[in-house]
């Protein structure tokens, strides 16, 4: 079992210059200090347009600050988002290399389609080819970086034979993640050789099957890129502390909060439709209980709130289910002190990742 951060770089209001460059100098220092301490990888997302939720709109760049001043830890490109409107390919094949080369080959390359009709309405991308778009780029991107020259023709862009500069340092490439929202999406990134990114949490043990699916098709598929990357990352919240309640108290509000900042992203889509975007992500366990109205659900069984000791349980019930990668979410709207984020992240890595440190058969290239 792997460890790492997943950011949003979400923002309190007002946006002032000082508040939006705290968000992001804090995070930095949370991945410098997440380096020294063991953990394996540090996430940012790409959104645009989500005031307050996600300022994340060129998560390249807040890498490349994090690979200069870190030795080791993994460095996970975007989610970069596969939609003609937003990104050519040749654009993200080059960025993405790019910063392989900076930093030494850390790269882990995701891929995804976009989350939210208020991102893609933006850019007046059609909400009905995202799908069809990702699939071509994630089969045309590998390309670009292990041949010399290369040029397609295809339905969502089309070049002529180039050199798309420079390659990555690793050999033959990044390793390839999808992000996952919606279920069933898991299975695509199977059938492709993809690393699951699974940014839906759920409990626990509902995840079994659905690990155990991937598993499955995964053993079975043509892989987009070079070579299988048989792996399972799971987006959780964080916050270790001594005293368990006030773990929780500030994990809640932390979930509260988040939940708060990404009612845009539901009321957005409930106004535009689509059958293609159903899924609620990360909002999905915040959402009031049908079956009790007026009343809130439990959150997820899953999240990391607590004592050391409570945390080892829950790590070991994620082990247990499938998952090879925790990825944390550690603030939202820097509502808990930016000092105490960084305690939490000390204790997790003294108390609870030593229980978790003996090496496993490895599963893909580069992690």
């Amino acid at each position: 079992m792997k460890f790492g951060l997943i950011y949003e770089l979400s923002t309190p209001r007002p946006f002032t210059r000082e508040t939006q460059k705290a968000v992001y100098e804090n995070a930095i220092e949370q991945s410098v200090l997440a380096d020294a301490l063991g953990y394996s990888t540090v996430w940012c997302v790409e959104h645009h347009f989500l005031e307050e939720y996600s300022h994340a709109s060129c998560p390249e760049m807040f890498l490349t600050a994090v690979a200069r001043e870190t030795q080791h830890i993994r460095l996970g490109f975007g989610i970069a988002t596969c939609v003609p409107a937003m990104h050519h390919p040749i654009r993200l094949a080059e960025k993405a290399a790019f910063l392989d080369m900076l930093s030494g080959g850390r790269v882990e390359f995701g891929t995804g389609r976009s989350s939210t009709w208020n991102e893609l309405g933006g850019f007046n991308a059609p909400v009905e080819d995202t799908k069809r778009s990702w699939e071509e780029y994630v089969r045309v991107i590998p390309q670009m970086w292990q041949q010399e020259r290369f040029g397609y023709q295809g339905t969502f862009h089309q070049m002529p034979e180039r050199n798309v500069l420079p390659k990555p340092w690793q050999d033959p490439h990044p390793p390839l993640w999808v992000a996952v929202t919606g279920q069933g999406t898991e299975l695509d990134a199977a059938d492709r050789g993809m690393g699951a990114l699974i940014l839906s949490i759920s409990d626990v043990e509902r995840n079994i099957p659905r690990f155990a699916a991937y598993r499955d098709r995964i053993s079975r598929c043509e892989p987009a890129g070079a070579f299988v990357n048989n792996q399972i990352a799971v987006a959780n919240w964080l916050f270790c502390h001594p005293d368990r309640d006030y773990a929780w108290q500030q994990g809640q509000e932390m979930v509260s909060t988040f939940g708060y900042m990404a009612g845009q992203t539901v009321e957005v889509s409930e106004a535009y439709p689509a059958s293609n975007y159903t899924a609620l992500g990360l909002l999905g366990t915040l959402r009031p209980d049908p079956h009790a109205p007026g009343q809130q659900k439990p959150l997820a069984s899953g999240l990391c709130f607590g004592d050391p000791a409570e945390l080892i349980h829950t790590v070991r019930r994620w082990e247990a289910a499938g998952a090879d990668h925790l990825v944390f979410m550690v603030q939202a709207r820097e509502i808990v002190k930016h000092q105490e984020v960084l305690d939490s992240l000390r204790l997790f890595a003294s108390e609870v990742m030593p229980h978790f440190s003996e090496p496993k058969p490895a599963q893909a290239v580069g992690l």
